[in-house]
């Protein structure tokens, strides 16, 4: 009602859609107020002139995961796997070198700082590492004979089963640092006001339903 809709990527957003529940599909959307006070979606990128300008992607289908097998599916759920490793580490390089030749599902974290010492701890470890836990079993440094049977024993393959453009998660701090609270942007009345832009009527072809 008072938006103007381009129908080609209308029809590209719907075919988007219709691919759920087969495979994902992403795409970058951009939101914008033009010099004329109005918002605009769109899949394209917004115009230099354009003005607060904002963008998000916008994944349609399956949340873009990449299915796994049904066994290895099943083994990451019922027993997850979570790698402690510190720097400079020979052992925690064999740990993950086992793993990902296995085709291993994990969950990295490095141990580095006091705080990342107190959460290995927590875990159940101790000065050693690395430490994977597999489910509620802990092996406490590198043995690739009791990794190996480890995993066997928590429904891992034997041999990898992961898709090839499977990706583990980047490795994280075990004890990450909180992030700032974000600052509250500082707004003048005309910003205010064209803020209300949103009262405006939006152009562009964002798909149904989706929000900044």
């Amino acid at each position: 009602m008072g938006r103007t809709i381009d129908m080609n990527r209308t029809l590209i957003f719907s075919f988007l859609f219709l691919l759920a529940g087969t495979s994902g599909a992403q795409a970058q959307l951009y939101k914008w107020i033009g010099q004329d006070g109005k918002v605009t979606y769109s899949d394209t990128a917004p115009p230099a002139s354009a003005r607060q300008v904002e963008t998000k992607s916008a994944v349609f289908g399956n949340t873009g995961k990449i299915d796994l097998p049904y066994e290895l599916s099943e083994a990451v759920k019922n027993n997850p796997v979570t790698l402690y490793t510190g720097d400079k580490c020979v052992p925690c390089d064999d740990g993950r070198k086992l793993l990902a030749a296995r085709g291993i599902p994990f969950t990295e974290k490095t141990v580095s700082s006091n705080e990342d010492i107190a959460r290995l701890k927590q875990a159940g470890g101790n000065a050693q590492l690395p430490l994977l836990i597999i489910g509620r079993n802990k092996q406490q440094g590198f043995e690739s004979g009791g990794w190996g049977a480890a995993l066997t024993a928590a429904g891992y393959p034997e041999t990898s089963k992961l898709p090839g453009t499977y990706r583990n998660p980047p490795a994280e701090a075990a004890a990450p640092a909180p992030k700032p609270p974000a600052a509250k942007p500082v707004r003048s009345k005309q910003t205010a006001t064209r803020a209300a832009g949103d009262s405006l009527p939006a152009t562009g072809n964002a798909p149904p339903g989706f929000r900044f």
